[in-house]
């Protein structure tokens, strides 16, 4: 086990599959000699050479493109996309294209393939830099969506992610970046998608969320001590999959469910989280479900503070679930 931040872990996990499978391959705009804009590639191509760790020009939808005739082909690739906010001239390819090859081919081909982009806010990167667009994604068939919130599962999952057979957009919180520590096993270390975690275990109320999040959830939950009050933190870690059982299990033992998210209220994730809560748990919910999430708004950046949840509001969230 070696003490690692979340951006060590993840340049871990490239660096043990792409030892463990010449396939994989690393490429963006400056992953190569510069180590990219967060340094998550540093290091890559010194070590495996510039045909398997290389730069791109300046073109997201031929970023990908390129990935997914990579993958059809037989290779491993990994794109990287700079930031989350940039990934939109590849959107046509991620959904028309990536995730709709098995069902387009009746099988025939796969395209297995890890999107990396860092998303979230925190960095008063202002509204190009900071936006968590995860629940268009989500919405797509054939796509899976990761989301690590600790080092030990940022190398886990995107080591599953990498050998999964189809497209994943693996979405790294840079606000917890350097800041998150934690202790990560040496070597190969795999987490399988699908399958959440328990943060924090409580009686009286649940709350979801993911990334930088769960940080921010973790204060909160410390807080509502005061009030004699224990709550229950569940981690999905991937949303698409998701581990329902695991959510609903949790529900159905504390009676209460808060969902907290960085992306805007109307249509992200947290409204599928509830609404999985109302069809399959309804009769186990004491209180009104209550979603603490970003405004309906593009992200500010003089305002970020008050943009994105923060213990206060989540406490909140969690009151009103007794208070209505």
């Amino acid at each position: 086990m070696t003490t690692m931040t979340l951006l060590q872990a993840i340049n871990d996990g490239l660096r043990t599959e792409m030892k463990n499978d010449d396939r994989v391959l690393v490429f963006g705009e400056d992953v190569g000699r510069n180590g990219g804009v967060f340094r998550a590639t540093e290091g890559l191509q010194e070590e495996f050479g510039e045909e398997r760790c290389f730069d791109t020009p300046l073109s997201e939808c031929g970023i990908i493109g390129t990935a997914i005739g990579m993958a059809v082909y037989g290779l491993r690739p990994v794109p990287e996309i700079q930031f989350l906010d940039f990934i939109y001239p590849a959107f046509d390819q991620i959904v028309s294209e990536a995730a709709k090859m098995r069902y387009r081919s009746g099988g025939e081909y796969t395209c297995p393939m890890v999107v990396r982009s860092p998303y979230g806010g925190g960095i008063r990167g202002g509204h190009y830099h900071s936006q968590s667009a995860e629940a268009y994604f989500c919405h797509t068939p054939g796509l899976k969506v990761v989301i690590p919130s600790t080092p030990a599962d940022a190398k886990g999952l995107l080591i599953s992610s990498i050998r999964d057979e189809d497209p994943v957009l693996f979405l790294e919180p840079k606000r917890i970046y350097r800041t998150m520590k934690g202790e990560v096993p040496d070597g190969e270390h795999v987490v399988p998608l699908g399958k959440g975690r328990i943060v924090r275990e409580g009686r009286d109320c649940t709350v979801v969320a993911w990334g930088a999040m769960i940080e921010t959830c973790l204060k909160a939950a410390e807080a509502m001590e005061a009030e004699g009050r224990t709550i229950e933190i569940v981690d999905p870690r991937t949303l698409v999959p998701l581990d329902e059982e695991l959510i609903l299990e949790s529900v159905k033992k504390t009676g209460r469910l808060v969902v907290v998210h960085e992306a805007p209220r109307t249509g992200g994730f947290g409204g599928e989280i509830a609404a999985l809560a109302a069809e399959k748990a309804i009769a186990w919910l004491e209180g009104p479900v209550r979603r603490v999430t970003g405004f309906d708004t593009p992200f500010p950046y003089t305002l970020e503070g008050l943009y994105m949840p923060d213990p206060n509001r989540v406490v909140r969230g969690i009151q009103q679930t007794f208070d209505w």
